[in-house]
């Protein structure tokens, strides 16, 4: 069995290759080289929404104030377990995620209201980033913020993915689906987003509150219909009106708005592999774009490291990284998210294979849980978790069976805690293979 010194220097490798990604997709890194340069006249508005609306605002703010007055700069930036640092004089909220609260519907509110009064002078930057599709949250007329609550709980808990998630936000909302991009008109309107959907597509950010949609009505109703998620009369007939269709390409409202994606799931893998290259370790990279139930992907995972290390013929160690956003359907009491559930599910599937360690953590330090700051962002495994896990009569596959990933590992100590790391880019994978 490896050592403890030995256990605790993967530990310490493991963590550092995360947070090497995350930084790579941090505002601070990716942010300020894109904003556009203060117009000759007329405001500068910015809104800024989801897990790095703080630290991409704050930025934003000192960009500009390199530039113009202050009395020519207003905003608001809505966000999640941010500081309670000033910023600047802009106004700033805290809201609920991953159910949107009374403060996601303030702060979306106050959000229209400023795109509202936006001029033909006037530009309006949007800064958005994952999250921002609970955190503004301003049901249509006819349903209520309960009603949204109640469905984005039920759609969590269905195994439905992030697209199908907002395809269902954007049809109940007066601001995703291109509705605040035709609150902005006719002022110039720039969108800079930090992307936390597979694929990148712009209308998915944030449930696309500036991007035109290709999804509709019925495609939302559908997606219910699929998870056998039964919705109350008020939701019903608002899927059934058409007024409640999301703005499309061909909507003048677009003539003025361009979207840019500032950072990706793909940079962070990019950064780890370099950092790890440089380290003397070869690279096996999926891709940032791995979806499914997060438990037949890490027996699938671990099937292919238990391969690449069959195959090595060095000492050299090969390290196996992955993105995307994977998936639960929640059939237990227990508590974790979908990277805890991964590693909990390779674990089983690895049953303490020599040489094999592996880190799974979600880019925004939140994984599942109750949306606190003190919620664990992923869990760790090593070749010594299956024989410590039965040592103290923990079986995997109960723990498993009962999605309860996050007792598991807490238990074992080998939770992932970040804290709120002020990006989101999804989910972070790397199993490190050493020859057996």
């Amino acid at each position: 069995m490896m050592s403890q010194a030995g256990e605790q220097e993967i530990r310490n490798l493991l963590m550092d290759v995360l947070m090497v990604g995350v930084e790579a997709a941090h505002p601070r890194s990716c942010l300020h080289s894109h904003l556009p340069l203060a117009p000759a006249s007329g405001k500068i508005i910015l809104l800024a929404g989801g897990k790095a609306a703080g630290e991409m605002m704050k930025i934003a703010c000192q960009y500009y104030l390199e530039q113009v007055d202050k009395e020519r700069i207003i905003g608001i930036a809505v966000h999640h377990h941010e500081t309670d640092e000033p910023l600047f004089h802009m106004q700033q909220i805290s809201a609920g995620h991953p159910v949107p609260d009374d403060n996601s519907q303030r702060g979306a509110l106050r959000v229209l209201e400023l795109a509202a009064g936006a001029g033909a002078d006037d530009m309006v930057v949007v800064l958005i980033s994952g999250g921002a599709s609970a955190l503004w949250s301003a049901p249509i007329e006819g349903v209520s913020l309960f009603d949204k609550q109640d469905i984005t709980r039920a759609l969590l808990r269905s195994g439905a993915d992030i697209v199908d998630i907002n395809c269902v936000r954007k049809h109940l909302s007066r601001i995703k689906g291109g509705a605040l991009a035709k609150t902005v008109a006719p002022a110039r309107l720039v969108t800079l987003a930090i992307s936390d959907v597979v694929g990148d597509d712009p209308s998915s950010i944030a449930s696309g509150p500036t991007s035109p949609d290709q999804t509709t009505l019925a495609d939302a109703r559908k997606i219910l219909g699929n998870h056998h998620i039964k919705v109350p009369t008020s939701i019903s007939e608002a899927l059934d009106d058409p007024r409640h269709e999301t703005l499309k390409q061909s909507d003048e409202v677009f003539d003025n708005a361009c979207v840019e994606i500032i950072a990706k799931g793909a940079m962070s893998l990019k950064a780890a592999e370099q950092q790890l290259v440089e380290s003397g370790i070869a690279v096996i990279n999926l891709g940032d774009r791995i979806v499914g139930e997060a438990r037949d992907i890490a027996v699938e995972h671990a099937r292919l490291a238990l391969e690449a290390q069959k195959k090595m013929s060095t000492d050299q160690p090969v390290a196996l990284l992955s993105g995307g956003e994977l998936t639960v359907t929640i059939k237990g009491a227990g508590k974790g998210g979908p990277n805890q559930e991964y590693a909990l599910a390779l674990c089983g599937a690895l049953r303490g294979s020599s040489g094999i360690s592996a880190i799974a953590a979600d880019t925004d330090g939140c994984d599942g849980g109750r949306g606190l700051a003190s919620d664990p962002a992923g869990a760790l495994v090593f070749p010594s978790t299956w024989e410590r896990a039965l040592a103290r009569k923990l079986n995997p596959a109960t723990f498993l069976a009962n999605n309860d990933s996050g007792r598991f590992f807490e238990i074992l100590e080998d939770l992932v805690k970040t804290g709120p790391t002020h990006t989101n880019v999804n989910d972070f994978r790397f199993i490190l293979i050493n020859k057996n």
